[in-house]
C-alpha cells in the first residue's frame, strides 16, 4: 500500500549520496512507490496542540549530478504522513530535543516516527551503551578533572571524549603523564562544568571500530569496520577511516543480543553500534550510517529491511 513518508534531515542539497544512509532511505520508499515529503530543522510548529510543519515534495535519483527535485513547500499537519524519519544529525541539543516533543504530538495522532521521539531523548549515544557494562570496556563518565586524572593513571592509554559530539569530533587519546592531559580536561570539561566520558583504550582499534546496523532488533550480517588511516587513532569516516566490510563475530552478536531487547522496547528501530574489538562503544539512534558502503559491497539493501519492519509494524 502506497504511504506518504516525510523526513527531517539536513539539508538536502549538502549531502554526499554515494555515503548518505537517510538517502538510501528515501531511494527505497519511493522503489516501493511511497510518496515523499522533505523538511528541515525549522519546519516544525504546534498549533492548537497539534503537530504541522512545512513540507515539500520530493523526488530523488541515484545521481551525483543531480539527485533530488523539491515541490513547493506549504505548511500542513504532520498527520498528512504515516511515516516520519527522523534523521537530523547531531548535535541532540534543545532544539533537537523540542523537534523530539513536537514529532512526539504527531506520533500520538498515529503518524509513525522512526526512531521513537521518546528514544531520542532517552538515549545518550554515549550514556545509552553503559546500561551494558557487560559489553563495555571500564569507562568513567565525570566532570571531576581530578577524577578523571585517576582514571588515566590507573589505566594508562585512555580515550577521552565528549557526550554531544560525532564523527570524531572532540575525541582525544591520552596516557600516564601526558603534559597536555590538564588542557584536554579543561577543554572537555569547561573546567569542571560539563561531563566527559573517559574510557580504556582498545588496542583493536587497528582493525577497525566497526558500525554494526541493526534494524527491528535483527542485526545486519556484516559490519563496516572503519580502519584508521596513517598516524590517526581514529577510525570514523569523517576522521579520515577508511570502510571495510567484515562479516560479524560471534561476540558482534552476542553484543546485540544483549541490546536487542531494549532496542526494541524503546522503538528503536534503525540503530547502529560502535564495537572495538570486543567492546561496544556507542549506540548511535540519532542518524546511523554506513548503508550506503554496506549495501555496495555486499550486495545488500539495508534500507529496505528497514522498511520491511517499519510496514509490518503498520499493518
Amino acid at each position: 500500500m502506497p504511504l506518504v513518508v516525510a523526513v527531517l534531515m539536513d539539508p538536502i542539497q549538502s549531502i554526499k549520496i554515494a555515503k548518505d544512509s537517510t538517502f538510501a532511505m528515501l531511494l527505497e520508499a519511493q522503489r516501493r512507490g511511497h510518496s515523499l515529503l522533505y523538511m528541515e530543522q525549522g519546519d516544525l510548529a504546534v498549533r492548537d496542540g497539534k503537530a504541522w510543519a512545512r513540507m515539500a515534495p520530493l523526488e530523488v535519483r541515484d545521481d551525483a549530478k543531480g539527485w533530488f527535485t523539491l515541490g513547493g513547500a506549504a505548511w500542513r499537519p504532520l498527520t498528512d504522513a504515516d511515516i516520519v524519519l527522523e534523521r537530523k544529525d547531531p548535535p541532540v541539543d534543545a532544539q533537537f530535543i523540542y523537534d523530539s516533543m513536537i514529532l512526539e504530538l504527531a506520533e500520538r495522532e498515529g503518524v509513525r516516527v522512526v526512531n521513537r521521539p521518546q528514544a531520542l531523548r532517552d538515549c545518550n549515544e554515549k550514556l545509552y551503551a553503559l546500561q551494558f557494562p557487560q559489553c563495555c570496556a571500564p569507562t568513567l563518565v565525570a566532570r571531576e578533572p581530578d577524577a578523571l586524572r585517576q582514571f588515566v593513571s590507573e589505566h594508562d592509554q585512555v580515550v577521552l571524549k565528549p557526550l554531544d559530539g560525532m564523527g570524531g569530533r572532540g575525541i582525544f587519546r591520552s596516557h600516564r603523564g601526558d603534559p597536555n592531559l590538564n588542557s584536554i580536561l579543561e577543554t572537555l570539561t569547561v573546567d569542571g562544568t560539563r561531563l566527559a566520558i573517559a574510557q580504556r583504550f582498545i588496542p583493536e582499534i587497528t582493525a577497525g571500530d566497526k558500525r554494526i546496523l541493526v534494524v527491528d532488533g535483527e542485526p545486519v550480517p556484516y559490519a563496516l569496520a572503519r580502519i584508521p588511516q596513517g598516524d590517526e587513532f581514529r577510525g570514523n569516516l569523517a576522521a579520515g577511516g577508511r570502510g571495510e566490510g567484515v562479516p560479524l563475530s560471534d561476540r558482534d552478536r552476542w553484543i546485540v543480543e544483549q541490546v536487542a531487547p531494549d532496542l526494541r522496547r524503546r522503538g528503536l528501530t534503525f540503530v547502529g553500534l560502535d564495537v572495538i574489538g570486543d567492546y561496544l562503544t556507542e549506540i548511535n539512534v540519532t542518524s546511523p550510517t554506513c548503508i550506503r558502503e554496506l549495501d555496495a559491497q555486499f550486495g545488500l539493501t539495508i534500507a529496505g529491511l528497514m522498511f520491511d519492519a517499519i510496514e509490518k509494524n503498520l499493518s
